[in-house]
């Protein structure tokens, strides 16, 4: 039997989704043909140019203007600038033919079905018989859009439902349609998750299909009882944001972000679409979004929407919100709530819920309101809109960025409790969930063997949820598989000899708890296992050292202490690199500062594609002191070769500190020199990070691995180095781009990685850079406005430029 294989797709259709699309397809390594109609007209540019209506310039213009911004856009939807290049653009006209060449057309038109039919119509004199063909729609019925196409075609045919923006958003529902053959189902259900990155979802060919079926209804269901419960646009976006599990756009900024006129498209759609549907007056619009359509406050797009940055008087921006009651814009109210301080102890969002629906105040009753009617509204879905409860959380997870789903909340809350809620609020669910508690199942999910169960309704139990053995889930394992824990990690066995070690602190911070963690793991993976991983499942892998701890010892003046502190980091880092067992960390999301080190220490790095890594100590006023910056001046070293200027590799090496850079994605950690080519993977689906993680540790230690010697040969550039920092950093502050505080930590860092001031190349150890790192980051630490910077970055979470 022949292996699909896709080594090249058409994408027609260039707008902000297509394009996006394109260079999704493009970051994971597959060639993409770009296409969109030919202009009717010329511009005033071409007019000036003295083009003509048949020149490709002008015929290829959409699409390039199209793809231009979008590779302009922030964030990007590329891994890499050099990944566009995978990109070829052209016209409906005269490119057409060449899709006969593709393995995948994707269509990614206007949602109009009129206008995809005629699309399809000219696809199919194109398209080579079993070339995948599928729509973007986000809503159209797929069923009416394959009408009248050959055999083959529709057998081949089905929605592909992306989320934008693509590259960020894990949710891919794949639709099929009337005549859509099982084997190409299977096959987009696995390459979404294995290539794309993607939580795949089949889901029915109903109106909105899964994701924005039940988003919709839970915005819809907010707006009605936004007023009902007199609650202010702020405090809604206070109760539906972090607190539980959800963005930080939380609910009205989402749909500033989104578009109010693309939200009301949708609701329209389920509104006219779905007239059996029992929450079906919900979906239509209340009164005050209808003024804001009329007026035209759609979000982000038209300058207002539910909130508006204006410039006040002495020019300083501020962010009004809209009165619902008077439809007029006001200064923002803080928005707070007793309820809500209950949670502030409780770190996991999972464990919050219970105290939420308990509250007394008006948050309290939000919740209760707002859980009971989407308990109803979910449990109502199945089988409408599919048959699997979990799939439901997939989606409302993966495209609409909740930690957890509608049913695990409910879970979470207990299932009888949940019913409760609904009864006293005058909801009830589902008749299939009272049969469910009959038959002694008590929750949605359990778990067992490391693996998760779903209740399954046709067959009346918990039936294990496919797809997850390429996945390693750590809180399915935690409990069952430890091997040793503290209050900053949990070291977990991962079966065949490989340990892992997995950071517990708040937002994943390395302090002594976590560096305790890291050695104890070394001791435990030297004496009886092959390998360590260092990952987790957080929000983030690491957002660095422990600085609420550097501050406390630095006003103390407790200079001894803080000295052992870092050597102590130091000393953990290069156990790292320097153990009888092979260390491999996974790094993925926010991974700056200690994190970062560590992971350069690491022998082989797994980094997820969507990790942000960097060097930040800058911005609170010290040098990289748990072994970064000694690395960076070793990796400068490392890439001289006969002929080059040694001393411009070093500059980039101590401006990426400097600098304070950081990789928007693993890809472009490579160029930084923080990722290595030829050692270091990037995987594109972060659930299947740890389990990869996890090979290539079992692979290193296969081959034989033996503990490095430590680096006695580092070539350091002294003098010659060092007088060329201090040149640079004196007319950087002279010309006024940076301050004199930068100006000193700078000339710090420049003292490092020159190798001090010796009078000329050297080769020293990795220990005499450690040591010079550690002087000067103590050194920082005893300066005032190293301090305020710290102090600063702990009230705000943002840098302080003094």
């Amino acid at each position: 039997m022949n292996k699909q294989r896709i080594n090249k797709v058409a994408v027609i259709g260039s707008g902000i989704m297509g394009s996006g699309i394109a260079c999704h397809f493009a970051n994971i390594g597959v060639e993409v043909l770009l296409l969109d109609i030919v202009p009717r007209e010329l511009n005033d540019v071409e007019k000036a140019n003295g083009f003509s209506l048949e020149d490709k310039v002008v015929r290829n213009r959409l699409v390039n203007d199209s793809l231009k911004t979008a590779l302009k856009s922030k964030p990007s939807p590329i891994y890499h600038q050099k990944f566009a290049s995978r990109i070829t653009t052209g016209n409906l006209e005269d490119d057409i033919a060449k899709i006969k060449d593709v393995d995948w057309i994707i269509e990614v038109v206007v949602e109009r079905l009129d206008i995809k039919k005629q699309v399809f119509e000219n696809i199919e004199k194109h398209r080579t018989p079993g070339t995948l063909i599928t729509s973007n729609t986000s809503g159209i019925p797929i069923k009416f859009m394959s009408e009248g196409r050959s055999e083959d075609f529709q057998k081949h045919f089905c929605g592909t439902h992306f989320f934008n923006p693509a590259r960020y958003l894990k949710l891919f529902e794949v639709i099929p349609g009337p005549k859509t053959s099982d084997k190409v189902l299977d096959f987009l259900n696995g390459y979404g998750e294995q290539f794309l990155g993607k939580t795949s979802v089949i889901a029915k060919d109903t109106p909105a299909f899964i994701g924005n079926r039940i988003g919709i209804f839970g915005i819809q269901s907010l707006f009605h009882q936004v007023k009902e419960l007199g609650l202010t646009v702020e405090e809604v976006d206070k109760l539906t944001g972090p607190v539980i599990g959800r963005p930080k756009s939380a609910t009205f900024r989402t749909v500033d972000v989104v578009g109010l006129d693309t939200l009301v498209h949708v609701a329209n759609g389920i509104y006219n679409n779905c007239p059996d549907d029992e929450a079906h007056e919900l979906f239509k619009l209340p009164d005050f979004i209808d003024t804001m359509m009329k007026n035209n406050w759609l979000g982000s797009k038209t300058g207002q929407g539910f909130y508006k940055k204006v410039k006040g008087d002495k020019g300083k921006s501020e962010i009004l919100s809209l009165d619902l009651d008077t439809l007029k814009y006001r200064s923002k109210n803080k928005a707070s709530f007793p309820t809500l301080e209950l949670t502030k102890t409780i770190d996991k969002v999972i464990d919050r819920f219970k105290v939420l629906i308990s509250g007394k105040d008006k948050a309290g009753e939000f919740y209760r309101k707002n859980f009971a009617a989407m308990f109803e509204y979910v449990s109502n879905r199945i089988p409408e809109i599919t048959d699997e409860l979990y799939k439901i959380d997939d989606a409302m997870k993966a495209g609409f960025g909740w930690e957890h789903g509608p049913f695990q909340i409910w879970d979470a809350i207990g299932v009888q409790k949940g019913i409760e809620i609904m009864k006293a609020e005058g909801k009830k669910p589902a008749v299939w969930v009272n049969d469910m508690l009959a038959l002694g199942s008590s929750s949605f999910y359990t778990i067992k063997d490391g693996a998760t169960f779903a209740y399954n309704i046709p067959a009346k139990s918990q039936v294990k949820i496919p797809g997850q053995d390429a996945f390693i889930i750590l809180d399915n394992i935690r409990k069952s598989n430890e091997v040793f824990k503290n209050s900053g990690v949990v070291i977990e066995d991962l079966g065949d000899g490989i340990l892992n070690c997995e950071f517990q602190s708040k937002m994943n911070t390395i302090g002594g708890d976590v560096l305790a963690g890291l050695n104890k793991a070394v001791d435990l993976a030297e004496k009886d296992f092959e390998g360590l991983v260092i990952g987790n499942q957080g929000a983030n892998f690491s957002v660095g050292a422990n600085i609420g701890m550097i501050f406390m010892m630095a006003v103390e003046q407790e200079y001894d202490e803080l000295n052992m502190a870092i050597k102590y980091f130091q000393d953990t880092m290069m156990r790292m690199r320097y153990s009888s067992i092979p260390t491999v960390a996974a790094p993925y999301g926010m991974t700056l500062g200690g994190g970062c080190e560590l992971s350069l220490h690491a022998d082989k790095v797994v980094a997820a594609a969507e990790t942000y890594i960097g060097l930040v100590e800058f911005g609170v006023g010290v040098i990289p002191g748990g072994g970064g910056s000694k690395e960076m001046a070793l990796r400068a070293q490392d890439t001289f070769r006969k002929g080059d200027v040694e001393l411009n590799i070093l500059q980039e090496y101590f401006l990426t500190i400097g600098m304070a850079k950081v990789a928007t994605s693993a890809y472009e950690a490579f160029d930084y020199g923080i990722l290595q080519q030829g050692k270091d993977v990037v995987v594109v689906n972060k659930d299947r990070q740890i389990a990869t993680a996890k090979a290539h540790a079992k692979l290193l230690a296969d081959a034989g691995y033996t503990q490095p010697v430590k680096r006695k040969d580092v070539k350091v550039l002294g003098k010659q180095a060092l007088g060329m920092f201090l040149v640079g950093t004196d007319s950087m502050e002279a010309a006024n781009y940076i301050s004199e505080h930068d100006h000193k930590i700078a000339n710090k860092l420049a003292y490092v990685m020159a190798g001090g001031d010796l009078s000329e190349p050297t080769r020293v150890s990795e220990q005499y850079l450690l040591d010079l790192e550690r002087e000067a980051f103590l050194s920082l630490c005893t300066e005032r406005k190293t301090l305020e910077r710290i102090q600063h970055m702990l009230k705000t979470g943002k840098p302080l430029r003094n």
